[in-house]
């Protein structure tokens, strides 16, 4: 496993982190339990949660496991987050100093733990003004609740503000950004990417495998079915079948990712994943197995790296195209909005 530093901190974490959405709801606490041993096991240390994953559960199969091991729970490397929805009144949502004191104490709660080592806010809030959520960070920060602080679902003029108000008003700045980034989905790399750069921030990209695309598993006019996520749900937001179906780039990147695979005797995502965590300003890249097979198989693409000639034809192929996450229909601000009634 390779480690990389946590953005510019000093904080070491491996390259590759384990998101655990799943926890609670397709993964029950055992599978859970085994997903995270054999995590550690390859040697893994960062593990990404968030306080509305199951609606809290997560986080507490989390705490419930860390609790029973000890060696891990030492090494682990904590990343939670903040900002929706968690109870039915109008300050249970939001940047507001309120809802993220509440927020970040039930984390604390929920995984038996007295410091979170990253704390992310899990998207932009135009209600709250920025100099408040970064106070509190700052003053979390000098509390002990937390180690760092980055955001999720940025864009480029929301990274670039905070950051620059947390330099010239002397607060602790934030060290990461978790943004969907994928061979289908690079439109971060036309301003986003360069906004982290500028102010340090290092990568966690999310969705790396783009919802299972990746991997080889869905095919072209035929409608998935199946334990898949867009088997259970075909018009899955960003992913729906639809509308990648209709793209002629769809299938030439996952046409050229399979290409290579085949080459190289290894799997389709351990391809993806590869190119994922060798793109510019990756910290760590967040992997969503369902079972410990895939998990296993995501976790070799650690063993190995594309060539120039594998990447950059992977680059061409795959060049970014403007209208997708985060700024078109699909855009994270865009269902953000609808999902809090315009707030």
């Amino acid at each position: 496993m390779d480690y990389r530093k946590l953005g510019q901190s000093g904080t070491i974490v491996s390259a590759y982190c384990l998101g655990t959405m799943t926890f609670g709801a397709e993964a029950d606490e055992p599978a859970s339990y085994k997903l995270l041993d054999d995590y550690f096991a390859w040697g893994g240390n960062f593990i990404d949660t968030a306080d509305v994953y199951s609606a809290g559960k997560s986080e507490e199969i989390i705490g419930r496991w860390l609790k029973t091991r000890p060696t891990e729970a030492k090494q682990a490397v904590i990343a939670t987050k903040g900002r929706f929805p968690m109870g039915p009144g109008p300050n249970d949502i939001g940047l507001s100093r309120r809802h993220l004191n509440q927020a970040l104490n039930d984390s604390l709660r929920r995984l038996g733990i007295e410091h979170i080592d990253l704390y992310q806010m899990h998207a932009w809030d135009a209600l709250t003004p920025i100099e408040e959520t970064l106070r509190f960070l700052d003053d979390a920060v000098s509390a002990g609740k937390i180690g760092y602080y980055g955001f999720s679902n940025y864009v480029a003029w929301q990274i670039a503000k905070a950051s620059e108000i947390a330099k010239a008003r002397g607060y602790t700045r934030p060290v990461t950004l978790q943004p969907q980034y994928n061979l289908l989905m690079r439109d971060i790399e036309l301003e986003i990417v360069a906004a982290c750069q500028d102010a340090g921030l290092g990568l966690l990209p999310w969705s790396p495998l783009g919802g299972g695309w990746l991997t080889g598993k869905y095919k072209r006019d035929q409608m998935p079915t199946g334990a898949t996520r867009l088997g259970e749900n075909p018009t899955r937001g960003g992913e729906a079948f639809e509308a990648r179906n209709a793209q002629e780039r769809t299938w030439a990147v996952i046409g050229a990712v399979e290409e290579i695979a085949r080459a190289r005797g290894v799997s389709m995502a351990q391809v993806a994943l590869a190119w994922t965590a060798a793109r510019p300003a990756v910290t760590s890249v967040i992997l969503g197995a369902r079972n410990p097979e895939q998990l296993a198989d995501n976790l070799n693409a650690a063993s190995f790296a594309l060539s120039l000639e594998e990447t950059t034809r992977l680059n061409e192929v795959s060049a970014p195209t403007p209208g997708q996450y985060p700024y078109g229909e699909h855009g994270i601000n865009q269902r953000h909005r609808k999902m809090e009634g315009g707030r």
